[in-house]
Formats: structure tokens, C-alpha cells, sequence
């Protein structure tokens, strides 16, 4: 079964996907920042940019016990949607 954004509750869901269910999330991920910067605002280019690079840290390292800390909060749009806050992204 492809793997789905809506199925995402956790970084755990990632580990063991393969590359190609990666990319296929990347793209949703995208699909989804996008969607919500054009109605609400935002900072579009820098989170789309850190997709895959949030995707990679996620699935290497064991979060949350592990740590993540962003430079900047408008670089973790795709930090929120893997971590259980999909619910209220659209209140950037």
C-alpha cells in the first residue's frame, strides 16, 4: 500500500519505507505546504526546500528522543506535518 500523508502520525511511520514511498511523500508534503501557504501565507521557498532533508533526518534518527533543533521556525512546516500536527497546519 503507497504510503500517505494522512497515515503519518509520527516519525516511527517512516522507518523501514523504501525510497521511492520517501519520494512519494516529499511530493505530498509539498502539494500540502503549498496548498496551505497560498491561503493562509507563509514561508513557502524555505520549507520547500528542506522537504527531503527533514524526510532524511526523521527516518535515520529516533525522534523525538533524539533532538532536533531548527535555525528557524519557517524551515519545520514539514517537521509539524510528520509530527502529529496536521490537524492545525493550516494555522501557520
Amino acid at each position: 500500500m503507497p504510503i500517505r500523508l494522512e497515515d503519518i502520525q509520527s516519525p516511527k511511520d517512516l522507518k523501514g519505507r523504501s525510497v521511492a514511498e520517501l519520494e512519494a511523500l516529499a511530493e505530498q508534503l509539498r502539494t500540502r505546504i503549498i496548498e496551505t501557504v497560498s491561503e493562509t501565507g507563509g514561508h513557502l521557498a524555505s520549507n520547500l526546500g528542506v522537504v527531503e532533508l527533514t524526510l532524511a533526518l526523521h527516518t535515520v534518527l529516533n525522534s523525538p528522543e533524539d533532538k532536533i533543533v531548527w535555525d528557524v521556525s519557517h524551515q519545520c512546516y514539514t517537521h509539524k506535518l510528520l509530527t502529529g500536527r496536521q490537524d492545525t497546519f493550516g494555522q501557520l
